[in-house]
Order: structure tokens, then C-alpha cells, then sequence
């Protein structure tokens, strides 16, 4: 058994991640083939003024990543994967979900969903460039200025002479 904890402090958040693992029990490598290792990852303390803890689970199956990095490595190198792939999830995945309403829409034609989904990276992108890291506070601040988001994306108005022309 092996275990690690991290104190996170930022952003309204002082938490302290705990990381336990242990070699897959029997009755999972016969149900899982592959299973070497159960890790228990709990996330306890305050956010936004809440208290909150929560515990995550994950099987690691005995296989190399596409980054030739053993799962064979440390405790702390095992949490701050934990730790990134939710900081994934957080930054990109919920934004879109939730600000961008990306699975309210049901779109019944390949083309269009891609070419939505890249619009919608491109938006993100553009905001987070321009310094906006809340999304829904770029959108906000951009709602009416259609100047302006054009202006994120490079686009510059013409003068003024030629306008008025």
C-alpha cells in the first residue's frame, strides 16, 4: 500500500488531496484483466466557502501510456495526473457544457457538429487569449460588442474615412 497528499491554497480553495493505493485484489483482476492497481483519490477542505469532501476511485491497468510513462512510478507523480485530468475537465470540458450549452444541442448532421465544436474552441480560445479565464464573465463583457469580438479574433475595423465614403 502506498499514499501521498498534496495541500492545494487558491482561488478561494484550500483543499488537501490524498492519494491511497494498493494492489488490485484478486476478485477485480479476474473481473478486470489487466488490473494492477486501485487508487482511492479523496479531495478534503473548503471551496468557496464550502465544505466539501469528496473521494474518487480508479483502476490502473498494468500498460504503458501513449507518453512511454510506466504506470510503474511514484505516489505524488499518480496524484498530479489525478490532479491535471480534472483540471481538464474543469478548464475545457465543464465550460463548454455549461456556459456554451455544447449537450443541449442535438445536432443530426455530422458537418454541423464539428464545425459547432470548432467554433466553440475557437471562442474559448479567443477569450482565454485575450485574458478573460471565466468564460461567462467574457461573454458578458462581449455580448454587445461586436467590435470587440471580432477584435479578439484579429480583425481590425477600417478607417473611418473609407466608411463614411
Amino acid at each position: 500500500m502506498f499514499e501521498t497528499s498534496h495541500r492545494e491554497r487558491k482561488r478561494g480553495r484550500d483543499l488537501v488531496w490524498t492519494l491511497r493505493g494498493m494492489p488490485a485484489p484478486e476478485w477485480v483482476t479476474e473481473n478486470w484483466p489487466g488490473s494492477a492497481t486501485i487508487l482511492a483519490v479523496r479531495c478534503k477542505g473548503r471551496r468557496d466557502g464550502k465544505q466539501i469532501d469528496e473521494t474518487r476511485y480508479y483502476v490502473l491497468v498494468e500498460r504503458t501510456y501513449r507518453c512511454d510513462t510506466s504506470l510503474r512510478t511514484t505516489a505524488t507523480a499518480l496524484l498530479q495526473h489525478v490532479r491535471e485530468r480534472w483540471s481538464i475537465e474543469n478548464s475545457w470540458h465543464w465550460p463548454r457544457d455549461t456556459q456554451l450549452k455544447e449537450d443541449v444541442h442535438r445536432y443530426r448532421e455530422v458537418n454541423g457538429v464539428q464545425i459547432l465544436a470548432t467554433l466553440r474552441s475557437l471562442a474559448m480560445n479567443a477569450l482565454r487569449l485575450a485574458g478573460f479565464w471565466s468564460i461567462t464573465e467574457g461573454l458578458a463583457a462581449l455580448a454587445h460588442d461586436i467590435p470587440g469580438m471580432l477584435a479578439l479574433l484579429g480583425w481590425r475595423q477600417p478607417a473611418q474615412a473609407l466608411s463614411s465614403a
